[in-house]
């Protein structure tokens, strides 16, 4: 027995869905449901009742949960409290972000904190979400910068940081272009270039509400998953698409950006960001780069 099996029980237990507790720990459920059965066999005892449509802890799959819980803690606050040390000497800090917020954030708030402490270096990841909050979990990570989900990740703190503006992006060719504000009955009839729901489900839900509020249907000609890859289409003349204002720095040609006319953009339809870490974790490093994003905080929300 050893901690990883502990720990894909404690996940499935947790989600009671061996594919949503895969993810958690940034693996495959095929990998995940071997480790629980190695540790089952090992154990002579079934902690899970299986069936084609549940997972259910039996009896001794909750007593085993129970006393696992305080070791894997154990072992995981002794992990950090030497990585604590680690950190210190080595003065870097292990960042997560998402493309726009590595675009359009993370060099001002690297600029700032080179300011105030040369010594202290940002060591740079760029996902999405989805694949920042596994990284966080497990370690890998000391701080990211995401889009929240609805409901709180169990180990996690999370701030909510600013709400990023929504521009369209459109081929430098299109009539569109030509003003400075477009509005979304103006892209009725345009081909639009749309984020996938499953990795980008703040995206893809903004553009599908603003043109649900004018009584409209986007006319989808692309789904795609990368915000690169959005904008790269977007450059070939594939359609349109609405992306977050620091997408603006990701350096495509021959795109233009423009903004949304006469739209409230309300809390609801836009883009949230939020910074989230390992809570019950010490690390001054990490403590300082977040009481920097929020002194400085009106002033990058001002550039998003």
């Amino acid at each position: 027995m050893d901690l990883k099996q502990i720990r894909c029980v404690l996940a499935a237990a947790e989600e009671m869905h061996f594919g949503r507790a895969a993810r958690s720990l940034d693996m495959l459920p095929a990998g995940l449901g071997r480790q629980i059965r190695l540790l089952e066999e090992e154990l002579g005892i079934a902690l899970f009742a299986r069936t084609t449509r549940s997972v259910v802890l039996t009896d001794a799959g909750r007593d085993f949960v129970r006393d696992a819980r305080p070791l894997v803690d154990a072992a995981d606050g002794m992990v950090e409290r030497f990585r604590d040390r680690g950190r210190t000497v080595s003065r870097v800090i292990r960042l997560g972000a998402i493309d726009s917020a590595a675009a359009g954030l993370v060099p001002a708030l690297i600029h700032d904190l080179h300011a105030i402490d040369p010594g202290l270096t940002i060591q740079l990841t760029e996902e999405k979400s989805i694949r920042l909050v596994p990284k966080l979990l497990s370690g890998r990570l000391d701080l990211a910068i995401i889009r929240p989900g609805a409901k709180p990740v169990p180990g996690l703190c999370t701030r909510f940081l600013l709400h990023e503006t929504a521009v369209v992006a459109l081929p430098a060719s299109h009539a569109l272009g030509n003003g400075a504000v477009v509005s979304i009955s103006a892209l009725a009839d345009a081909a639009m270039i749309i984020p996938e729901r499953r990795s980008r489900p703040h995206s893809h839900d903004l553009t599908m509400k603003l043109f649900e509020e004018e009584g409209l249907a986007p006319r989808i000609a692309q789904v795609a998953e990368e915000k690169q890859t959005i904008l790269n289409m977007v450059s070939a003349g594939i359609g349109a698409a609405i992306v977050p204002m620091w997408s603006t720095r990701l350096g495509v040609t021959n795109v233009v950006f423009r903004r949304l006319e006469g739209h409230p953009m309300r809390g609801a339809e836009r883009l949230p960001l939020a910074v989230a870490w390992q809570a019950h974790v010490r690390d001054a490093n990490r403590d300082l780069l977040l009481g920097l994003l929020q002194t400085n905080l009106d002033r990058y929300a001002v550039q998003g």
